[in-house]
């Protein structure tokens, strides 16, 4: 199994969710959080989670950083349990990773033309 830094994890996320428009702090703090759970294991317990970290999680599935993994085991007494586990997806989050986070040539310029007061499209 890969083991995926806290920064290999906050550049995955800009690469993602930045792009979506979450903040750079949000970022690192998101980043921190997710490694939090992982960190040297590749799969957490989902009973272990709280209502709003399984909302999170769900979310970062969505964006292919995680998946779930389900897992049956027989008890003494002949019943059936089922055990569910987030997976954090370290190949993609290595790949995502390395990807350029730079925006692109036609990106500046729309901001350039953003930049403008909308007086200066007007002609005389």
């Amino acid at each position: 199994m890969t083991v995926v830094s806290v920064l290999e994890i906050e550049l995955a996320l800009k690469n993602t969710l930045g792009k979506k428009g979450m903040e750079c702090d949000d970022i690192q703090k998101l980043a921190e959080y997710v490694a939090g759970f992982f960190g040297y294991a590749g799969a957490v317990i989902d009973n272990r989670l709280a209502s709003e970290d399984r909302d999170i999680f769900y979310m970062l599935e969505e964006e292919g950083l995680l998946t779930t993994m389900e897992e049956e085991v027989h008890l003494k007494k002949g019943k059936m349990w089922r055990i569910h586990y987030w997976m954090l997806k370290t190949d993609q989050v290595s790949r995502l990773s390395q990807m350029d986070s730079g925006s692109s040539e036609e990106e500046e310029l729309l901001k350039i033309y953003e930049a403008l007061p909308s007086d200066a499209w007007g002609r005389d």
